[in-house]
């Protein structure tokens, strides 16, 4: 008898200690999942975070993004603002002759310009006495303060933006009177040009809307819609990167250009 009961004492044992361990491993087994979908959902919140910060994705890509490439190699933005709004996308192009397009759009058109120099001045120095306005070459900050490829919302120094017309860069200008509406027009453009532009406004100048490159330049008194985007968009085609002495590709960039647009 005390055999079987031994025997029995022992049964009810093993079955006790498999209970519990049966019990630790679903215990066990609840907490690992309970740890997993905590990771995935802190990984899921961590790209989250990520998409945000970078306006989802490659910020030299994004719609709407000032486009600007801070390679310290490329310039600088020298505390400028940059212009995140998104633009209107812009209508197809109607009249793609530069003279036909500068004519209807009431632009002054001005190519192969005098070349005003060349010299490196300290990001200190004053503002030279450029023969035009907006200027279009002469005396340039020395490196790397050039200003960087991009959009801005406000307008940099003329000594920063001059060395990168040198680089073979097209720099679109607005009046800051301009109606938020064609500021967008003219972001709207730009988004699908820029690879080695900038845009920025100018209060400076006299003119609603310009664009110009080394040596060369459109002033377009009045801002007028659809016509003024053909006339930058042919001069761009014109004049991109083939003046200025020094190689557009000399800094690099990626994107649509002037040359070759998104349409």
């Amino acid at each position: 008898m005390a055999g079987r009961n031994d025997r029995e004492q022992r049964r009810a044992e093993r079955e006790e200690a498999e209970a519990t361990s049966a019990a630790d491993g679903a215990k066990r087994k609840r907490l690992l999942i309970a740890y997993s979908v905590a990771g995935l959902i802190a990984v899921a919140a961590i790209v989250v975070v990520i998409l945000l910060v970078s306006g989802g994705g490659d910020s030299s890509n994004a719609t709407g993004s000032a486009h600007i490439n801070l390679d310290v190699s490329i310039g600088s933005t020298n505390g400028i603002t940059p212009d995140e709004r998104l633009g209107t996308p812009p209508p197809a192009p109607q009249v793609t002759d530069l003279q036909t397009a500068a004519k209807q759009a009431g632009c002054v058109l001005k190519l192969k310009l005098p070349d005003e120099g060349h010299e490196h001045i300290p990001l200190s120095s004053p503002t030279p006495n450029y023969k035009t306005n907006p200027p279009t070459s002469g005396a340039h900050v020395e490196p790397p303060y050039q200003q960087a490829d991009g959009a801005y919302t406000e307008m940099p120094a003329p000594i920063t933006f001059v060395h990168s017309l040198e680089h073979g860069r097209m720099e679109i200008q607005y009046s800051p009177k301009l109606s938020e509406k064609d500021q967008l027009a003219l972001k709207g453009l730009y988004d699908t040009m820029y690879g080695a532009t900038l845009l920025f406004p100018n209060e400076e100048m006299p003119y609603e809307v310009a664009a110009t490159t080394w040596t060369n330049m459109l002033g377009c008194p009045k801002y007028k819609g659809a016509i003024t985007l053909d006339a930058i968009r042919a001069f761009g085609k014109e004049t991109w990167g083939k003046y200025g002495g020094e190689p557009v590709y000399a800094f690099t960039f990626t994107g649509p250009t002037p040359r070759e647009p998104e349409e």
